[in-house]
């Protein structure tokens, strides 16, 4: 099938190299014509694991290509994608200017029949307001030309978005028209073999279920760092918590770990979203608010904790490790890291940070930015650091010896938020261990 996706970000690659991956002929278009060069020329604008070698070879076999002439993706695609960005509006709202653009290029553009797919992670209503957009275009053209639109959300995890697309849970398909489900079976055919993973439903169920999972999910993650502050006042470990906790096959391990809050591109704009579009349809949100409010308190505490080991943090140096949100991405969007750089600096501190993945985004973040280095090993951090604060929770960083930490640090406190360590080894090494949700042990 002939495919064109609009937006070469995170979810257009993502679902553009799938696709070719399985014989489409797919176009990625982007207005950025520096981001196109470069996908071109073979360079991946993000990581992803397994992405850049995705990329690489379906652009090579002829199936994937790159291009900024909207009005050739519009005529190659039997079925166009819209998978532009829909960043928070000042209200919280999810904006969609891009959304719109790429509707109005369609309908001035489309020549014969075609289905438009909004893979963006839009409000209620989105999709709707798409055909009524391409129509308006039609219109002013005189024109007469049949089509039909389709609610198709992602679920992708960063750093897991490629085994999420082509080994997937669910492919929910929104649409009222029986013709555009088949295309979007054809589209998924190869994906879809093993047993039917397609979820049908009317479009605006479509786009409130991606909503929806986001949603849940991040109110696990919030509900979790809660349990946490409560079992630090009461003595209690929640990891033993957690354990228990998950142990109930109606509860589940996934997304029940304590840390230092959630960020990235997705979980806070769409629980904003979400709000957003519950009052204005006059139904106040209480728990969407909640989960939001513990989120925002959360990724303070590291700094908190920080605080009261050291209580003085003017002209000391605290090591960090992790700056992306999460681990196996370089995407720093509303990561825990940013909050707690901004306060150590706010109080004085240098900062010598590290990353495995983010650093070249890092770097580009904080330039300009006085008092943080962005070192090239977790060693670098550690030299000449009066205590570390763990962020992210990279495979690399979980086998580290804490006999290393004690002996580059000036003082033996480290402050992880993201649980990665044995209380018991981090006391035998002579480490004072600030963690979440457990009770800090003094060093032996």
């Amino acid at each position: 099938m002939k495919i064109a996706i609009f937006g070469s970000g995170y979810v257009g690659l993502v679902t553009g190299a799938c696709l070719a991956d399985v014989g489409h002929d797919v176009i990625c278009a982007d207005i950025d014509e520096a981001k196109v060069a470069r996908l071109n020329l073979g360079e991946v604008p993000i990581y992803e694991p397994g992405l850049s070698a995705l990329i690489g070879a379906n652009v090579s076999a002829g199936r994937l290509s790159f291009t900024t002439d909207m009005a050739r993706a519009v005529a190659h695609g039997d079925v166009l994608f819209v998978a532009v960005g829909t960043p928070s509006d000042v209200d919280g709202s999810a904006d969609l200017k891009q959304v719109l653009a790429v509707a109005r290029t369609i309908g001035e553009n489309i020549g014969r029949y075609k289905v438009i797919v909004t893979k963006s992670t839009v409000p209620v209503g989105t999709t709707h307001m798409v055909a009524s957009e391409i129509s308006d275009a039609l219109g002013k053209r005189g024109a007469e030309i049949a089509f039909d639109v389709c609610s198709n959300p992602e679920f992708l995890k960063e750093g897991a978005a490629i085994e999420d697309f082509t080994k997937a849970a669910r492919i929910v398909i929104g649409t009222e028209n029986p013709k555009a489900l088949q295309v979007m079976r054809q589209v998924y055919g190869p994906y879809n073999r093993n047993h039917d993973k397609i979820i049908a439903m009317d479009i605006r169920s479509s786009e409130l279920t991606k909503y929806a999972s986001n949603a849940m999910l991040a109110t696990k993650i919030s509900f979790m760092n809660e349990l946490a502050n409560i079992a630090e006042r009461l003595g209690a470990d929640i990891e033993r918590v957690r354990i228990g906790v998950g142990s109930d096959p109606r509860i589940g391990f996934h997304f029940i770990y304590p840390g230092c809050g959630f960020g990235g591109s997705c979980f806070p704009k769409d629980i904003r979203a979400l709000a957003k579009t519950a009052r204005d349809a006059g139904v106040t949100p209480h728990v969407l608010d909640a989960v939001q409010a513990v989120n925002v308190r959360q990724k303070h505490r590291l700094f908190e904790k920080l605080s009261e080991a050291l209580p003085d943090l003017g002209g000391r140096t605290i090591a960090v490790w992790g700056l992306a949100f999460k681990p196996n991405t370089d995407d720093m969007r509303e990561a825990p890291s940013l909050t707690l750089v901004e306060e150590l600096l706010a109080a004085g501190a240098t900062i010598r940070a590290h990353d495995p993945e983010a650093a070249a985004e890092a770097r580009h973040i904080f330039a300009g930015k006085e008092g943080i280095l962005v070192c090239d090993t977790f060693q670098d951090a550690l030299n000449g650091s009066d205590a570390l604060v763990i962020c992210t929770e990279w495979k690399i960083y979980r086998t580290v010896d804490p006999e290393l930490i004690r002996n580059a640090l000036k003082s033996p406190i480290v402050v992880d938020g993201r649980n990665l360590y044995e209380q018991s080894t981090m006391q035998e090494a002579g480490l004072v261990y600030h963690s979440v949700g457990r009770p800090t042990l003094p060093p032996q």
